[in-house]
C-alpha cells in the first residue's frame, strides 16, 4: 500500500520521492519512540540497529585467524524502514565489523503526588 500523498505515476519526481521517504523515516522514528522503553538494550552493527530484551555476543575465529562476531537477540525489534514487521522473536547476526551493545537505563517509576 502506498504511503498517503504519493502517486503512483510514472511522471514522480525527485522532490516527491524524497518527501516519501522523509514521511517513511518519521513514521519510523515515532514507533521508535513508542517502543524503546520495552526494551533493555540497544544493539548497533554496521547494517543494522536493533532494540532488544536479551543479547548475547561471542567473539569467534576463522580458519584464516580472522576475528568476527555472533549476536544473537530475543524479542526485538528492528530499525528498517522497508521491513513491514519490525518486532522479531530472535536474531542472529554475523559481522566481521565492530558491535555496539549498550544496556538502556529505565527511569525509576514516580508516584503520583
Amino acid at each position: 500500500m502506498p504511503h498517503e500523498g504519493f502517486r503512483e505515476d510514472k511522471d514522480v519526481n525527485n522532490e516527491e520521492i524524497e518527501s516519501y521517504e522523509n514521511g517513511l523515516e518519521l513514521e519510523l522514528y515515532r514507533e521508535y519512540r513508542d517502543v524503546v522503553s520495552l526494551f533493555s538494550f540497544v544493539v548497533e552493527t554496521e547494517r543494522r540497529f536493533y532494540l532488544a530484551n536479551k543479547v548475547d555476543v561471542t567473539t569467534h575465529n576463522n580458519a584464516a585467524g580472522d576475528v568476527f562476531f555472533e549476536i544473537v537477540m530475543q524479542d526485538a525489534w528492528v530499525w528498517d524502514v522497508y521491513r513491514a514487521t519490525r518486532f522479531v522473536q530472535n536474531v542472529r547476526v554475523l559481522t566481521f565489523k565492530d558491535v555496539n551493545v549498550e544496556e538502556l537505563t529505565k527511569p525509576e517509576l514516580e508516584m503520583p503526588a
